[in-house]
């Protein structure tokens, strides 16, 4: 998996967390409405980035272990929830989601933003499951999010965003065919001091079968696996490769 350089998640940290905040709420909601929500307040937040996801459940009062390879993005996360990591109800940890343990059971494992596309191989995806499933309590859950074939396609593309704060150039590279896509992404992003600084970054993405995700899911141990869109979360979708991003949600 990628730890990106310093710049980049600084970019990110400005630009790039609509996402999260756009499903954060729904993803409170859930965990709010099961058995382990109502009684377990810790949730692990994989790959977590800036901590956007994490500040949010902070905010409802859950406690959050956030982790993700990249020092950098932690240090933002760290910055962003200071306040919780101070009182320690928030912790953030450096480590590759293809393999790690935790001493902490949670209730709910959660990862956003088709971060776990990122993942460079079926195999990485596999043990990363394999892990999460080790530290989730009997009856608790896993929600991901992942990028489809179809999605990646329609990224094969070159998009310009330019504005006072940043110029930024991405490049998705997709044939269709293979099972790697990647996206370059260029551009500069104003500091405080008013200066520019610039940043170059090619972000990996996996292309994963949803079929073979949820028989994956089955294998390992986790039960009541479900494929849904984002517009219909509650509803199992069976055409997950006819969409651009599908959510997966598994119980233990």
């Amino acid at each position: 998996m990628q730890a990106y350089s310093r710049t980049f998640a600084h970019v990110y940290n400005r630009l790039w967390t609509g996402f999260v905040h756009r499903v954060a709420p729904m993803i409170a909601e859930f965990y709010a409405s099961t058995a382990p929500g109502k009684a377990n307040r810790s949730i692990l937040d994989l790959c977590c980035g800036t901590g956007q996801l994490a500040l949010h459940l902070l905010e409802l009062g859950y406690s959050v272990t956030g982790i993700d390879l990249s020092e950098h993005m932690l240090q933002y996360a760290k910055e962003n929830a200071s306040a919780y990591v101070e009182s320690g109800q928030a912790e953030f940890v450096q480590a590759d989601a293809a393999s790690f343990s935790l001493d902490q059971q949670f209730g709910l494992v959660s990862s956003t933003f088709d971060a776990l596309n990122h993942l460079e191989s079926q195999e990485a995806l596999q043990t990363c499951f394999q892990s999460v499933f080790s530290v989730v309590v009997e009856g608790g859950y896993l929600l991901f999010d992942l990028t489809t074939r179809a999605g990646l396609l329609r990224w094969n593309k070159i998009g310009v965003d330019d504005s006072e704060e940043a110029m930024i150039v991405t490049r998705g590279i997709y044939d269709g065919q293979g099972s790697r896509a990647y996206t370059r992404i260029s551009g500069f992003i104003r500091t405080a001091s008013g200066q520019y600084d610039r940043f170059e970054e090619t972000v990996y993405n996996t292309v994963f079968d949803m079929a073979w995700v949820r028989v994956t899911l089955l294998q390992i141990g986790w039960r009541d696996v479900h494929v849904a869109r984002y517009e219909a979360r509650g509803v199992p979708f069976s055409e997950a490769e006819t969409v651009d991003r599908v959510f997966f949600v598994a119980h233990k």
